[in-house]
This record gives C-alpha cells, sequence and structure tokens, in this order.
C-alpha cells in the first residue's frame, strides 16, 4: 500500500508517523506492504486502488487529521479531530496527541470500507492492558476504563473486560512488589523437537546434543556474575522461571547443578514463585520432576497446545495425548499443586470441533493455569516458511470465545494478556488462573512493572526504572553456540545492571 503525507503541516518529521500508520495498516489489511513513494503527491488519484494520503489541517479551534484511503472496493476519506491548542503543548506531548488521531482517522476510513471492525479496534502493541492499568491507577473506576476503550479506541465489550480484568491482576501485583525486588529468567534453548509454529531460539536437542552440557556450565557462570552482581547492588529476586526451548530436555543431573548453582549465587530469600516449563510431555520423567520438587520449584507447564492426534503430528509433535495425560498424573503424583497447560487455537489441521474437545480435555485435567494463544504466524518457523491448511480467522475467533465461556464458567480469570504481529484474526493470548494462582512472573514481565534479568542464549534483560518509565535493555547472543563464544561478553554486560 502506498502511503502518502501531505508534509507542510505535520509538526515532526512524517517519518516519525510511518510506524503509527504502519500498525493500522496491518490491523485492517494484513499482508499489505508499505510503500513511500519518492515522488510528490500527485495532483489526482484516480485510479489508484491501494494507498492512503494523510494530511492535517490547523483550524482556530480544531485541528483536522483526514485519511483519503483508496481500495479495490472503494474509496473513504476518515477523519479525526482534537483541539488545536493541544499543539502547542510540549514536543512529545504533541506528537502522541497527532499519533493518536492519526491511528483513528485511518481507522475510520478502512473500517468503512471493509464494513467490519476488528475486535481490538483501533488499539495497537502488545501490551493493550497498559492502558486501563494507568486509569485504574489514576483512580478510574473498572467501568470507566472499559467505556474508554470502546469509546477511544473502538475496541468490542469483550475484549476490553478482559483488558480490564487482567488491568485489575496487574494493579494488585503492582502493590505486592517492593523496591529493590527483581525477577530472573534462565532460557533452555533445547528441544527434544521443533513444533512448525515455533520461532523461538530453540534447537532440536538431537542435533545438538555435544552443545548442551557446554551450555550448562556456560549457565554456571552466568549464574555466578549475575549473583555477585545483585549482591552488590543490594537486589532481591522475587521471582524466579526457566523456560525455553524446554527446560526438561536436560538431564536430572543438569538441572540440580543448576538450581543447585542459583540458590548459592543467586540473593532467593525472598523468592514467592518458582517455575519451570516442563512442557512437552516427552521429556518429562519422575526423576526431573522430584529434581524440581526438592529444589522448591512449586509451579510447572505442561503444555499440550492440542489433545488432537492428528494436530500434535502437523505441529512436528512426538508424543501422543495420552502422553500428556500420563506426565500431568506424574506431576500431580509428585506433588506438584499449581500446573500451567498451554493451548493454541488456529492450529493446522485443527477445527472449531476439535478445539473444543481438547479444552474439554484440559478441563477435566483441572490445572490451576490454562493459558489460551492465538496462533501467530512467526518469521522462521516452518509453518510460515513452508505453509499449511489452517482453519480460517471466523473460526479461530470462535475457538476465543468458547474458550472465554467455558473458562469463566470453570471458575478461571483472566490474568495476563497479550498480543503478537502476524496474529490470526487480529486476537490475542490470555493465561487464566483459578483465584490465588496468578502468575507473578507473567504479570510483571508482560506489564513491564519491575526489571527482568534474564540469562542464558537469546534472553534480554529489561532493566525497568518504575518510577520514571525508563528502560534499558540488554541482549545475550541469540544462539547456543554465539552465547558460548561471547560468554566473557556477556558476563562483563551484567555490570551494566549494577550501574543502572
Amino acid at each position: 500500500m502506498k502511503l502518502y503525507f501531505e508534509t507542510s503541516n505535520f509538526p515532526w518529521s512524517p517519518e516519525r508517523y510511518h510506524y503509527a500508520a504502519e500498525q493500522i495498516m496491518l490491523t485492517l489489511f494484513p499482508g499489505e506492504k508499505p510503500e513511500y513513494p519518492e515522488e510528490p503527491l500527485p495532483k489526482s488519484l484516480a485510479g489508484e486502488d491501494n494507498a492512503a494520503v494523510f494530511t492535517l489541517r490547523r483550524g482556530k479551534k480544531l485541528t483536522n487529521i483526514s485519511v483519503l484511503l483508496f481500495r479495490p472496493q472503494g474509496y473513504y476519506n476518515g477523519v479525526s479531530r482534537f483541539p488545536s491548542p493541544e499543539l502547542d503543548r510540549p514536543p512529545e506531548e504533541v506528537y502522541h496527541t497527532v499519533q493518536h488521531a492519526l491511528k483513528l482517522a485511518f481507522y475510520k476510513a478502512g473500517t468503512a470500507l471493509l464494513g467490519c471492525e476488528p475486535p481490538w479496534g483501533a488499539l495497537t502493541g502488545v501490551r493493550p492492558v497498559k492502558l486501563p492499568t494507568r486509569s485504574l491507577l489514576e483512580g478510574a473506576s473498572p467501568k470507566q476504563a472499559q467505556k474508554t476503550l470502546e469509546k477511544e479506541y473502538h475496541v468490542s465489550p469483550d475484549r476490553a473486560g478482559l483488558a480490564v480484568d487482567c488491568a485489575k491482576a496487574s494493579v494488585a501485583a503492582r502493590q505486592s512488589l517492593s523496591p529493590g525486588e527483581v525477577s530472573l529468567y534462565i532460557g533452555i534453548p533445547f528441544c527434544p523437537t521443533r513444533c512448525a509454529y515455533c520461532s523461538f531460539v530453540s534447537a532440536g536437542v538431537g542435533k545438538t546434543l555435544n552443545l548442551v552440557e557446554p551450555y550448562v556450565e556456560g549457565l554456571l557462570r552466568e549464574v555466578e556474575a549475575s549473583g555477585r552482581v545483585l549482591g552488590e547492588a543490594g537486589l532481591r529476586v522475587r521471582s524466579f522461571y526457566m523456560g525455553g526451548g524446554t527446560p526438561t530436555t536436560l538431564s536430572a543431573d543438569q538441572l540440580d547443578r543448576l538450581l543447585s548453582k542459583c540458590e548459592a549465587c543467586l540473593p532467593m530469600e525472598h523468592c514467592t514463585e518458582l517455575t519451570v516449563e516442563a512442557g512437552r510431555p516427552d521429556t518429562i520423567t519422575r526423576e526431573k520432576l522430584e529434581t524440581l520438587a526438592q529444589h522448591g520449584v512449586g509451579r510447572i507447564s505442561i503444555n499440550p497446545q492440542s489433545l488432537e492426534g492428528p494436530v500434535l503430528e502437523a505441529i512436528g509433535r512426538c508424543h501422543t495425548p495420552q502422553d500428556i495425560r500420563t506426565a500431568y498424573a506424574l506431576a500431580r503424583e509428585t506433588g506438584f499443586s499449581c500446573i500451567n497447560m498451554d493451548l493454541i487455537a488456529g492450529l493446522p489441521q485443527d477445527s472449531f470441533a476439535g478445539f473444543c474437545r481438547s479444552l474439554e480435555g484440559v478441563l477435566d485435567m483441572a490445572p490451576e493455569n490454562i493459558t489460551v494463544h492465538t496462533l501467530a504466524l512467526k518469521k522462521g518457523s516452518s509453518l510460515m516458511e513452508q505453509g499449511g491448511a489452517l482453519p480460517a480467522g471466523e473460526e479461530v475467533v470462535k475457538m476465543l470465545d468458547v474458550s472465554r465461556s467455558m473458562l469463566t464458567t470453570q471458575g478461571y480469570i483472566p490474568y495476563y494478556l497479550y498480543r503478537q504481529k502476524y496474529m490470526s484474526g487480529s486476537l490475542e493470548n490470555v493465561g487464566w488462573a483459578m483465584p490465588g494462582t496468578e502468575s507473578l512472573y507473567n504479570i510483571v514481565m508482560m506489564e513491564e512493572l519491575h526489571t527482568v534479568i534474564s540469562l542464558g542464549a537469546g534472553g534480554v534483560t529489561k532493566l525497568i526504572d518504575p518510577q520514571s518509565g525508563r528502560i534499558l535493555r540488554l541482549t545475550n547472543p541469540k544462539y547456543p553456540q554465539d552465547y558460548l563464544s561471547a560468554l566473557d561478553r556477556v558476563l562483563e554486560q551484567k555490570r551494566e545492571i549494577q550501574r543502572f
């Protein structure tokens, strides 16, 4: 799609607004790619069927931003207005005002032509809960926060209600945190096989077996270095999360050594939550579960994604639905009282009926947490590269809607929520929990409530100043071999935590 900006009246350069325009374009017209023609805006766009023209006109009282959108089905002019004195405010405030108005004008033009509105309306970005959280912290009631989403951003009532419910959990989590607390993530980038939808930094362990032990040894060194820096900075670990990949790809001995090193080196005396993703049932053994339990791990994930055999086969899983049930029963026998299970709506070979059977099967097992993801076609995944028969967007919407109904009926509450690019139906991922079993780590990580220290390949540490909102990101190399090669630099970078 060609995107033209009439440049003369826009505060800041038009390039500053390109990202905002692209976000709405991708929301309404998935698959389109932005083009910014070098030639000036032509006097006539007669015959154009894939372009948008952005114009700003300041009047004495009101400023109009209009978007003239041309598509094969016709053209429409969307307009958004705000008081002109807002253009005289500090530059960053002006930018946000103009950006929001531009998005709404583009949204109005696009939805008028399409004849429908997406469930999240004009709300873009991965963290839709931040807006209602801010409203609640400023004294708004949940009903007022929901109305703001519906009226100002055109979010559907169902999705606005979801976001507000998660905002309540975010506010409660924020109030439970104390100064000097951080969360800690350890990444294990190995899996038995690579799932078709996966774009994470993970490798099939069969091909990289020789890297696993050196990787563990490297992690032990990073744990030591992190512990020294956290201690010197007077910081304490409040929540601990080991993810991947699949951490239980490691042997029981490797898990024991890694968790023992964490206990010995990290300030974990006040840690209230330890989570390990057991994830794949084909990596779960009694010995590994007992090792986790001995180290105080209280929350694990056993993630089926589906309980339909053909779907598991289509995504490259080497286990059966019964293997999932067996692993779950073993975890209960071993004493785990908080288990999360993931499902994905929109997987290849799945259907609405099949998704319902999977959800009913998971509910029969009664885990404390259930996370319902929407399939996102991610760059680097074999599903993105090779394609495959996927359920239609309308069917995925039905899957999400029935999951919300069934989970609510069973007593689960939504507590964290996020969105991703290229997500089927422009929908969402939602974490559901029985009251009192919400994962603090998931909330603080997604809502950026405090610093999260990340260890291992692909780890992204987010140093967060809650007062100013300042965020500094420290990235580790993505792949295990690169991580090991650059380990000395990774360890030295940990000093940035103390400086921050």
